[in-house]
């Protein structure tokens, strides 16, 4: 094959996303990048870090388009609309982008200060929603990893076709995000 003008880094990042989403994160790789593009495997290295760059770039470009289409999601409205409405966003990228949704998984590297900075912002975006709850700071932290786990299970549970029920599944969603806001309201009681 011979080498193709125009390919850069984010043309090669742009090939592995097609390929995440539509085989899954784990199968990519860098003959496969190399074979959609119709280049050398060896050429891909004059872009990108090899396999854990691209990994990385992919963790990156995920979740900053993830937060960014939860807080867009969030605007103008706030406590518990807000936090369905993100949630709701948080659902829509996951289907969109099924094999992405799996880089945004793992806790950030913590020698990666731009993915630390992410993940931060990521989660200071939600606390923001939650101050209306006037949580302490340890509940605030609880409810941020509990949103998050409803988030991931019912995601991962539709990406692997486990509501084989005929009852929408964004009723469930909004259905189970409400019962939990509803325990805010007095989370101890």
């Amino acid at each position: 094959m011979a080498a193709r003008p125009g390919i850069n880094k984010l043309v090669v990042l742009q090939a592995a996303i097609e390929l995440a989403d539509d085989m899954g994160i784990e199968q990519v790789t860098l003959a496969l990048i190399a074979q959609k593009l119709k280049i050398k495997t060896p050429s891909l290295y004059n872009h990108v870090d090899g396999m854990p760059g691209i990994r990385k770039d992919l963790a990156s470009w995920s979740l900053s388009r993830m937060k960014d289409q939860i807080a867009n999601a969030a605007i103008g409205v706030s406590g518990e609309k807000a936090l369905i409405a993100m949630g709701l966003a948080y659902l829509a990228f996951a289907r969109k982008h099924p094999g992405l949704y799996e880089a945004t998984l793992s806790a950030p590297d913590r020698d990666d200060p731009a993915m630390l900075l992410l993940a931060d912002e990521f989660v200071n975006l939600i606390l923001r929603v939650l101050e209306v709850y006037q949580l302490s700071e340890d509940d605030a932290l609880h409810t941020v990893r509990g949103l998050r786990s409803i988030f991931h299970g019912f995601v991962s549970l539709e990406i692997k076709k486990g509501f084989g029920l005929a009852l929408d599944r964004d009723a469930s969603f909004r259905y189970i995000l409400q019962t939990f806001l509803n325990g805010l309201k007095n989370p101890h009681a």
